[in-house]
Formats: structure tokens, sequence, C-alpha cells
């Protein structure tokens, strides 16, 4: 007992607090961002996050009309499921708004996305032409040293962020960042999640599930490690019809797929907790519909 005192005492003389990460409520209230809405551009998202603001001596209900500024969402589910179309979607609608927008591409070659970005603008009824610059694409699907090593992709995005006034981020896909060494995905979300916050990004992690994880769920591969650690979690869902009774609940034909979405928590904002029907239409665009049930 005395022993363990001894080093108790020793190492309380070694150890100095940290007071730059100590604030009073007032401190930390004065360097708080103010909570807006950033439109997406994907049809039927945008109403579903709310904050609640005092009118009078009631509280009122008002739409964000766009996820919250500042936050790090979450976009997961297994593959076809419009992940990528979503963050595409989103990507193309705020360069067309005149906003940098960062695309860390993991999956695919940066002239391939370029090209589905294309598809999408033009889906969307926008001119590409227009705005294509204002997309800064990294490609760390093509530089190993990128995809394999946090600190350099961090310097990158660092440099992008910096010289081109990018106030938004997508990466596509955070699971191809820890692929073969899961382990990692904690360290490596954390440290991507601080990096967004200390640059003041809007951003939009995609992430994958795999095909034994709970549709619904924000489970991702690593774990619940990426929902845990992000402001908030928005799942895609695909369901085949195989059953009358599935029909029956969902209004469909037995062999039809069902595509479902559900905001899964959001730590910034409040947001609608239904589980609604997802369509992605012929030309590649997502739209979030009417809650199951109505």
């Amino acid at each position: 007992m005395a022993e363990f005192e001894e080093r108790e005492e020793i190492r309380r003389e070694e150890v100095e607090p940290d007071l730059s990460a100590v604030y009073t409520g007032s401190q930390a209230i004065a360097k708080a961002p103010e909570i807006y809405g950033v439109a997406t551009g994907i049809e039927g998202l945008d109403d579903l996050f709310f904050i609640v603001k005092q009118v009078g001596k009631k509280l009122e209900k008002v739409s964000l009309k766009g996820i919250p500024a500042y936050s790090v969402m979450n976009l997961t589910g297994v593959s076809d499921t419009g992940k990528s179309l979503m963050a595409e979607q989103f990507t193309v609608f705020r360069a067309s708004r005149g906003d940098r927008v960062a695309f860390v591409t993991v999956e695919s070659p940066a002239n391939f996305v370029s090209a589905s970005l294309k598809l999408r603008a033009m889906a969307m009824g926008l001119d590409f032409d227009q705005f294509q610059d204002n997309i800064i694409l990294i490609d760390a699907a093509s530089s190993t040293r990128i995809r394999e090593n946090v600190p350099d992709l961090l310097a990158t995005l660092a440099y992008v962020i910096k010289n081109y006034k990018v106030k938004f981020t997508v990466i596509d896909s955070v699971t191809g960042l820890f692929e073969n060494k899961e382990m990692m995905a904690r360290a490596v979300v954390r440290r991507l999640y601080n990096f967004m916050k200390k640059w003041y990004q809007t951003a939009i992690f995609v992430s994958q599930k795999r095909s034994g994880h709970e549709e619904l769920t924000a489970e991702a591969a690593g774990g619940y490690a990426v929902g845990h650690i992000v402001d908030g979690t928005m799942v895609l869902a695909k369901e085949l019809i195989d059953s009358p009774y599935k029909a029956k609940m969902y209004k469909k034909s037995v062999g039809d797929i069902v595509r479902l979405f559900r905001i899964d928590g959001c730590r910034m904002s409040g947001h609608d907790t239904r589980t609604h029907f997802l369509e992605i239409t012929e030309t590649g665009l997502v739209r979030i519909k009417e809650p199951i049930g109505g």
C-alpha cells in the first residue's frame, strides 16, 4: 500500500494538467459555430433535419432545410443502395452553388469519378462545365501513399482546403482507408473527424456495411466505430420482396426490390426518426420519399 501511494505521488509530480483543453461554458459557447442548414440537392432529405426555437413562450420546431453546417455525417449501407450517388449529388449541388468541394476518392480513380459527377450534373439539369473546377478531386484510389498513410492524406487535404478555400469535404469511402486493418478503424475515423472539425468542414463520410450487418443499423465495416465518432449517420438499405407479407407491408409485388432510408442519430440537430422509402431514378438520382406507413 505504501509502495502504491509512493508511485501515485511520483506520478502526480510528473503529470501536468492540459489547461488548453479547459473551458468555462461561456468561453466554449463563444467559440461555437451557428447551427444552420446546408442544402444537399437530394430531394426529400433537407426537411428531415430541424432545430427547436423559442417563439414567445412556446418552442417551435423549425426545419433546417439541409444537414447541419459543420457536421460530419456518416452515409452507410451495403453495396448498390445509393451511397455514392448521394455523395456525388451533394458534391455537384454544392459546387453548382459556387462552393468549393474536396472529393477524396478512395474507390475509383479521379477521372472515373469526374465522369460520374458530370452524369449526375446532367441528370440534375446542371451544366457541369460551368462549375467543374469548384470540385477538387484527391485521388487516393491511385495514390498508395495517400490511401495507406493518414498523415499524408490529411496534409494533402489541408493544402487543398487552404489553397482552394474549401468548405465541404466528401470521402468515398472511409472504409477503403482501413481495408484489411479494421482494428485501426476507430483511430482512422477519429483523426479524420478531428481534422474536419479543426478546418470547419461540413463533411460526408461514405462507409460500407458488411453483408452480415443488420440492414438499418448504423454499424459499418470497422464495427460501430464510424457511427460512434461522427455527428450523425444516414443508413441506406434494400430489401427483396420475397413473401406476400412483405408485399402487403410495402405495397409492392413479390420479386420487387424496396429501398429504405433512415437517419440514425444526429448530435447537432433534431431529425426525423422514421424509416422512409428511397428511390434511385433511371438517371441515377436519389430521392427520399414518404415514410413507411405514410
